[in-house]
């Protein structure tokens, strides 16, 4: 099954999921299962905007979008995160009224349904645990079945306790806890489709090292203009421009290209470049041009 099936599939489980939670947190009084409906609440909206994220950034280039629409997988996956920490600032809310008026909680209701949200979750991470790194939208949602599982685990066993003890402080304590992981896997999305927009360099790059690793070939006399920068989660992207050493005499730039585009593809994974061989700084540098290799 593809990637984008075994999403569809998922939306499926995640729908009969909150809606039972839902209802069960109602008639159990458990702000943790309500909380868990909630975040399984955008666990469908993420599986819904992930599988349209995935169908539409796979539009082929055109004139108007050259890059296609690689990077609406980034605004989804956005989107997705933003979403979660509405839905966690409204669970903390909720939790300051619940402590302030308690509400009696049936774990006779709590556990068997929250025991089906724990095993639909678990099915869920299973089928779309392969394509978990295919991109930053796939990722976010891996991430909120991920956390959502971890949450039914602790509602499960706040439930088992509550069988045998009256503290509704449990309940409010995992509601907070669900809220704390909520936060920290958002703000991780965040800050990568942040980098992502704003066309930062890959974390999983130096670029100090690539700057050194290209002066390294043989024919690179200096080097300037160097961006690296991704249009998605997966392909990232560099060019720069490269001043043949004059000392060496005449340089085969094809050549030099071909050996600079294999060195960047073996070392950093780099595979769409633009370089610009120059014998003199034909760009300038201060405002100047001239010889750029000395």
């Amino acid at each position: 099954m593809t990637g984008q099936g075994r999403l569809a599939l998922a939306i499926v489980f995640n729908i009969v999921i909150t809606i039972a939670e839902f209802v069960g947190g109602l008639l159990s009084g458990s702000l943790a299962l309500l909380s868990d409906a909630g975040h399984n609440f955008s666990d469908v909206l993420s599986l819904i905007l992930g599988y349209a994220g995935e169908k539409v950034s796979r539009k082929k280039p055109d004139p108007v979008y050259s890059f296609g629409l690689k990077r609406f997988e980034v605004a989804i996956a956005l989107v997705n995160a933003i979403s979660l920490v509405a839905i966690g600032g409204y669970i903390i809310f909720e939790a300051v009224e619940r402590y302030r008026h308690p509400v009696q909680i049936r774990p006779e209701i709590l556990i068997p349904v929250a025991v089906l949200g724990l095993a639909g979750n678990a099915f869920s991470i299973l089928i779309l645990h392969r394509h978990k790194d295919a991109s930053l939208n796939m990722k976010a949602v891996f991430l909120h079945l991920l956390y959502d599982t971890l949450s039914s685990v602790a509602v499960v066993a706040v439930g088992t306790v509550m069988l045998f003890t009256h503290m509704p402080v449990l309940d409010l304590a995992v509601s907070l806890l669900i809220v704390a992981m909520i936060a920290y896997s958002s703000l991780g999305i965040i800050r990568e489709a942040f980098r992502i927009f704003m066309q930062g360099t890959p974390g999983h790059i130096d670029s100090g090292e690539v700057y050194r690793r290209i002066l390294e070939v043989e024919g690179v006399g200096s080097l300037h203009g160097l961006h690296i920068w991704s249009v998605n989660s997966a392909e990232v992207f560099l060019s720069c421009h490269v001043c043949v050493d004059a000392g060496r005499g005449t340089v085969n730039t094809d050549d030099l290209i071909e050996r600079m585009n294999r060195m960047l593809e073996e070392r950093f994974g780099i595979r769409h470049t633009t370089i610009q061989v120059e014998n003199e700084l034909l760009c300038g540098l201060d405002g100047k041009s001239g010889k750029c290799c000395r």
